[in-house]
């Protein structure tokens, strides 16, 4: 297998886990490490950490690469952001829904309010990330989409942070519930105007965590 090849492995598999909230923030990307891990050469693994470092995934560090942390000021600033962009993709992909990815969004769905019941914070972060996927799969505007993933691996610390409240759990699933509902029903203005309120309530909840934060 060619370098090139090899390097495009890794990157496809190292972004998936990323994606899907599989590292910590504190967790460090290492090509040395990792290279070892998978049992390939160090260049490759190298080659992919600097892609994804150059497409905003990670940041650099002088003992390699970590997760992006933005200060507060500029996760508000993504909050409007994701009020232009992610409405819109919401419509999109109720138009294009398909009933596979609506079975996989009920899945999720089921597993997030399991994981409620069971005050489980992890559980419900990988499943929502898992209903989120399924819905932006089938958004047919591959640069919208793109955008909207990168700042979302940005402002994982938002979610994290944010799922650490009770209330806030089930404020989450009760969305999803009404959008998987916008989804099967290919509703674009019912979809476009739930994904508005959950990221507005997403909004509320960071703010009310960083206002604790200072007391």
């Amino acid at each position: 297998m060619s370098r090139q090849n090899l390097r495009d492995q890794i990157y496809d598999s190292l972004i998936e886990q990323i994606r899907t909230g599989a590292f910590a923030w504190g967790d460090r990307f290492v090509d040395v490490t990792l290279a070892a891990e998978l049992g390939v050469s160090r260049m490759p693994v190298r080659d992919a950490l600097m892609r994804l470092a150059a497409e905003g995934y990670l940041e650099p560090t002088t003992r390699g690469f970590v997760l992006p942390r933005l200060t507060p000021a500029e996760i508000l600033h993504v909050f409007d952001l994701r009020r232009l962009l992610e409405p819109r993709a919401a419509a999109l992909a109720a138009q294009a829904m398909t009933d596979d990815v609506v079975e996989l969004m009920e899945q999720a769905v089921a597993e997030g309010a399991a994981a409620v019941a069971a005050q489980d914070g992890p559980t419900l972060f990988r499943a929502s990330e898992t209903f989120r996927n399924a819905w932006l799969s089938v958004v047919p505007n591959p640069v919208l989409v793109q955008s909207i993933r990168r700042y979302l691996v940005q402002v994982q610390n938002v979610r994290l942070l944010t799922m650490r409240d009770e209330s806030t759990l089930t404020v989450i699933v009760d969305g999803q519930r009404e959008l998987l509902a916008a989804y099967r029903a290919r509703d674009a203005v019912a979809a476009s105007d739930r994904l508005l309120r959950f990221v507005i309530e997403g909004e509320q909840a960071f703010r009310r965590s960083l206002a604790a934060q200072s007391e």
